[in-house]
């Protein structure tokens, strides 16, 4: 099934322009199976969740991206804002403490130059990354980000090869044309959070790579 693992709505995220039941209705159209609300440093009420759920008829589930010192991150199993959670170490104690599971979100930003200028500054910036402490505790790495470019989501790839990570791919969505792009496929029928935690830890899932439909969805997988 085809899960979009990073988006974000108004008024949570303050920089999307989506409203929740619009995001649903154009995941619907692009032929997703669910979505995660995964807004910035801003839990969702998991009951309010649910409800968004139920009145669609489609499942979401409740995220959040947490804007660390080494990157951003997208949690899935905490509930509430802890003081600290900024910083790597402290998030991934709580992670570890409530069985919660990370990802790490688009690794390109703060780690690929704006520029290569010189032979080797690509293989340089690629080095510098892998030894981000951040990605030691994620079950996966956002390798195709939906609002990255091409040459960002190159050296996310390329990243997530070298570490040999499990690789995931997401939208990111903060507008209508957004939703579609790209979303995770899962080997196994996700119903709920705690199954979504399962088959991130169990490596069962690849990237779903397209482009933004109109209609319905032309994504394609890695073989």
């Amino acid at each position: 099934m085809l899960v979009d693992l990073h988006t974000h709505t108004r008024p949570l995220s303050h920089d999307s322009l989506l409203s929740p039941d619009e995001l649903i209705e154009v995941a619907k159209a692009a032929r997703l199976d669910a979505v995660c609300l995964t807004e910035h440093d801003f839990f969702w009420d998991h009951a309010e969740a649910a409800a968004l759920s139920k009145r669609h008829g489609f499942l979401v589930i409740p995220g959040i991206e947490v804007n660390t010192e080494d990157g951003h991150i997208l949690a899935f199993g905490l509930e509430h804002f802890v003081y600290g959670m900024h910083r790597l170490h402290e998030l991934a104690v709580l992670a570890e403490r409530t069985h919660a599971v990370m990802i790490a979100a688009h690794p390109y930003r703060r780690q690929l130059p704006f520029e290569i200028r010189h032979d080797g500054d690509w293989n340089e910036a690629l080095e510098r990354a892998t030894k981000n402490r951040a990605y030691s505790h994620v079950a996966a790495i956002e390798a195709h980000n939906g609002r990255g470019s091409d040459r960002e989501n190159a050296f996310s790839a390329e990243l997530t090869a070298r570490l040999g990570v499990p690789a995931v791919a997401a939208s990111d969505a903060h507008e209508r044309r957004d939703v579609g792009r790209c979303a995770t496929q899962f080997e196994r029928k996700i119903t709920n959070l705690r199954d979504l935690i399962t088959e991130l830890r169990a490596g069962r899932f690849k990237p779903a790579v397209g482009e933004a439909p109109k209609e319905t969805s032309s994504l394609k997988t890695d073989n």
